[in-house]
């Protein structure tokens, strides 16, 4: 099977929008004839414009409703909240952000299909273990309709398209990049993992000096704000220009390989719930906190999993809801008692089905994202629900699964995952402030 790029964690974006939609999500749209959104009877609302970008706006209401999404959504996750000044910039900054990339991918033709949208969204539904229809009523259940649903998840496809078109596809790796995040890992002798926050201050493209100090007067507030013993996730939502400012500024786990060597020399310096002094890089001034770590001294392994597949594939007269229930009811003969490995012999329309469907021993990265993201969560035993990928129509069974030490080639090939995503990171970052740059963008929050 070719390998193909994932796309992003479904499960997690439908959590997300159980508040319509986390800011880290594509906006809606942007109107262009200034109605306002649909209000309750008997209210008045007043709309104006609140910013200007490019040829598009943003309008009051469409603030507002991202506004109220986020505060219940920190609200439910008890997440801090920051004033409601430095919540509304950092939103509007958001949305601005979002409609420059989706502005550049409609004026380049990127587009995304029916076919696909309604793909991702069974995905959502799968992993939630949910009928379509009873998804719908969760959407509704949470305020969210379901066209508002399927546009967001449209947008949010394209604009992770026009990352790996404009981003992605021009990260270089080379061979001497490769030896040498080798040599660090073997120097390092453990598979050292860091959970982190960190607090971003951007610096424009081609900033003067005194922009550049004028950035640097604003990481060093946040700074002192957080010696104080301000929270964390106040000051990244109140002072921090990444993406992920209003969650906190949460990066998660990270690897030592991924992390740029800037922020892994200085956190290797603090404890846990410390927080480092200002570092630069290329793109501003950072202010990193050092949350947890982990890692185990041994060496590095994989982890395989043997598993077995039915395979249908959609062709004239056989749709995908055909295809999907004919598995459907060979699962249920399959939960049953009857045996997979027979009932893929007779039905399976893969080269593995004279050998009962077996696909051997397979590693992460060696099928399309579609049947790896089916196959990781299944316990030993467990048989899937039915997954599409671009072959066609799948019921998956876990068999056994193992640690094997890594290869060298393996090695090699994770050292060159682990360079690329860290240059595509920093790449990423940048792209987006010369776009935001380039833009046209007339800020009107103070006009009344």
């Amino acid at each position: 099977m070719t390998k193909a790029r994932p796309l992003p964690r479904l499960a997690v974006f439908f959590a997300a929008l159980a508040a319509s939609a986390a800011l880290a999500q594509p906006a809606q749209a942007p109107r262009t004839d200034l109605r306002p959104a649909a209000a309750p009877r008997n209210v008045t609302v007043v709309d104006r414009i609140v910013a200007v970008v490019n040829d598009d706006v943003i309008t009051q209401n469409e603030l507002q409703e991202r506004l109220q999404s986020l505060t219940q959504q920190l609200r439910r996750g008890g997440g801090q909240m920051p004033s409601q000044d430095a919540l509304q910039s950092q939103v509007l900054e958001r949305m601005i952000n979002e409609i420059v990339q989706t502005q550049m991918a409609k004026e380049t033709g990127l587009r995304v299909d029916d076919a696909t949208v309604e793909k991702a969204v069974q995905r959502i539904a799968d992993d939630n273990n949910l009928s379509m229809s009873a998804f719908r009523s969760a959407l509704e259940r949470d305020g969210t309709s379901f066209n508002r649903f399927r546009e967001d998840m449209r947008k949010e496809i394209m604009l992770t398209r026009l990352r790996e078109r404009e981003v992605e596809n021009a990260v270089v790796v080379t061979d001497a990049e490769v030896e040498t995040e080798l040599a660090r890992a073997a120097k390092q002798r453990v598979d050292t993992e860091y959970k982190l926050q960190h607090v971003l201050v951007m610096i424009p493209q081609q900033a003067s000096p005194e922009q550049i100090e004028s950035r640097r007067r604003r990481a060093g507030q946040a700074l002192a704000e957080l010696r104080k013993g301000a929270t964390f996730a106040e000051i990244a939502a109140t002072y921090s220009d990444a993406g992920d400012a209003l969650q906190g500024g949460d990066l998660g786990w990270r690897p030592a390989g991924r992390l740029p060597t800037v922020f892994l020399e200085a956190i290797e310096k603090i404890r846990p719930g410390e927080v480092t002094d200002i570092l630069r890089s290329p793109n501003g001034f950072h202010i990193v906190k050092l949350v947890e770590t982990r890692g185990k001294d041994s060496a590095p392994t994989v982890t395989q999993t043997r598993v077995r597949h039915i395979l249908l594939r959609t062709k004239e007269g056989v749709s995908d809801a055909d295809a999907r229930a004919r598995l459907t009811r060979l699962r249920a003969r399959i939960i049953a008692g009857e045996d997979f490995g027979e009932l893929a012999r007779v039905t399976s329309e893969d080269g593995s089905a004279a050998k009962g469907g077996d696909l051997g021993w397979i590693s992460p990265g060696d099928t399309v994202p579609e049947f790896e993201h089916a196959m990781s969560p299944l316990a030993i035993g467990e048989v899937s629900q039915p997954v599409q990928t671009p072959f066609g129509w799948h019921l998956v069974q876990v068999l056994e699964r193992r640690a094997e030490e890594m290869t060298e080639e393996r090695k090699k090939l994770a050292a060159r995952q682990t360079v690329r995503a860290r240059k595509a990171d920093d790449a990423y970052q940048d792209w987006v402030r010369q776009m935001r740059d380039r833009a046209f963008v007339e800020i009107r929050l103070d006009e009344r």
